[in-house]
């Protein structure tokens, strides 16, 4: 009996806290505050902007430039060189004209090979250097070179010395140190020393006998006596009349205008000066 007893206050026990347990929950229910969805409004679309275009960097022209004279044929660089040593008469490595000029010597051996076998151009193994047919660097050093050369010199073998020596070459001219004449086959100058130790005094009466001498109009007549003579005529007027034929230009030899001479019927315009007029012919 005493465990049966037990048993119905256990289940009286379950029951109550049953009971309990669920008059909390019922509580506990009624007092949760009521959770309203929040409504979120959609964002704004907003248009996009275009960035800022894309620029090319600035140096774009510049490697389009270097590119273009790399392409360029062996002819071309060796000339873009070549014009850098003659304007600035100074040694070169090949990576200094690469940045000069920018052929890439180093990197083409057919340019490499051009430039160092070029007569125009010295190469020591190392720098490369402008190379004149004269070593020269003044204007004293160009009088001397004139003076050992007595039976001239052509100037285009000068041109190239330095870079003033065309200036130079027309001051010794002016100065009376040198002559410059030019030669009636290639119309280039030659020039001569005019040495003031070989100054020579002409007596009067021979240079008026000199002067007297009628020279044959045609220069190819000219060039047959000098040859009879056995000197070697300076001038080759056959070589260039036949030239200038296949050009299509005229080579007949100029005849001299007859001077009209003034007579009593001459009209005259200046008769208030009667002594140009002392000689009039009747």
């Amino acid at each position: 009996m005493d465990l049966q007893e037990q048993l119905n206050k256990f289940k009286r026990q379950q029951e109550k806290c049953q009971t309990t347990l669920t008059s909390i929950a019922a509580k506990a229910g009624s007092h949760k505050p009521s959770i309203t969805p929040k409504i979120v409004a959609p964002s704004p679309i907003i248009p996009r902007t275009p960035g800022p275009a894309v620029k090319f960097s600035n140096d774009t022209e510049r490697l389009q430039h270097i590119h273009s004279i790399r392409k360029a044929p062996v002819g071309a660089q060796i000339k873009r060189v070549i014009d850098l040593l003659f304007e600035t008469r100074q040694a070169f490595t090949p990576e200094q004209i690469n940045e000069a000029c920018y052929v890439d010597v180093n990197s083409n051996k057919a340019v490499f090979d051009s430039l160092r076998n070029n007569p125009k151009v010295h190469y020591d193994g190392r720098h490369f250097s402008y190379k004149s047919k004269h070593d020269l660097k003044d204007k004293k050093q160009l009088l001397y070179l004139i003076r050992e050369f007595k039976e001239g010199i052509a100037v285009i073998d000068l041109k190239d010395a330095y870079p003033t020596v065309m200036e130079d070459l027309q001051a010794l001219k002016a100065a009376g140190d040198i002559w410059l004449l030019s030669n009636f086959d290639s119309q280039e100058d030659i020039a001569y020393p005019n040495d003031p130790k070989a100054v020579i005094k002409v007596d009067d009466e021979l240079k008026v006998k000199f002067r007297e001498i009628e020279l044959p109009r045609d220069m190819l007549d000219i060039e047959k006596d000098l040859q009879k003579n056995g000197m070697k005529p300076a001038t080759n007027t056959a070589k260039r009349r036949a030239a200038a034929q296949v050009q299509g230009i005229s080579t007949k030899p100029k005849t001299k205008k007859k001077t009209k001479e003034i007579s009593k019927k001459t009209k005259l315009t200046n008769a208030h000066l009667p002594e140009l007029f002392q000689n009039l012919k009747s």
